[in-house]
């Protein structure tokens, strides 16, 4: 029995110095959001809003209208940028002055969220042995959502009279990443095109 797990042990070991030798590390990002959690949000958005050009709003086409912004996400401006594109697709003007009409934007949520399941060995580290181990992953999947829920509130400007609340808009974006057996790893997506480290890399490369 003793030697099974010796043997286990050992095995382990060497797998970890082949795994240290020719892994990846991809640095934490500098910026407040990574690329692939602004897509999540943006694309999040986007998804939320109908295409359909048949919309019930009190307000005539061709009218001016402004926008205003509410909600607790520091990401919020991103729905207000959005929304003014859509609007002025489906025949709306959006102003900041001389509008017609008002519309509030509440942001219920806009955010990511993050699940990991993981089965292996975890990273060890030692302060008797100078010696660590990296993480094994016999299995280890990363799910990131990206989720966004808003609605309209929407105002004649001229006499502030409280016209109509749209229904909620709401829709989510997702990347998940998976590895197998310590080494092999994959991605699954509904983002249009989420940033790959290797293809980035590449291109640049052809670039110099």
């Amino acid at each position: 029995m003793t030697q099974k797990i010796l043997k286990m042990l050992f095995s382990c070991i060497a797998i970890a110095t082949f795994l240290s030798a020719c892994t990846t590390t991809q640095k934490i990002t500098q910026s407040a959001r990574s690329a692939t959690e602004q897509l999540l949000i943006t694309e999040s958005v986007l998804r939320s809003l109908p295409k359909d050009r048949d919309l019930s709003f009190p307000m005539p086409r061709a009218s001016k209208v402004k926008l205003d912004v509410t909600g607790v996400s520091a990401d919020k401006d991103i729905v207000k940028g959005i929304v003014a594109g859509w609007l002025g697709m489906h025949g709306y003007m959006p102003v900041e002055e001389g509008a017609s009409y008002r519309i509030n934007i509440i942001v219920n949520s806009l955010g990511t969220e993050l699940a990991t399941t993981f089965f292996g060995i975890p990273p060890i580290s030692s302060t008797f042995f100078p010696l660590s181990l990296p993480e094994l992953a016999i299995y280890k999947s990363e799910s990131q959502l990206g989720y966004s829920k808003f609605h309209f509130d929407i105002f004649e400007t001229a006499s502030g009279q409280f016209l109509a609340s749209s229904s909620p808009f709401l829709a989510g974006a997702f990347y998940n990443k998976y590895t197998l057996f310590f080494m092999f790893t994959f991605d699954k997506s509904n983002l249009a095109s989420p940033p790959e480290i290797k293809t980035i890399t590449q291109e640049l490369a052809k670039e110099l």
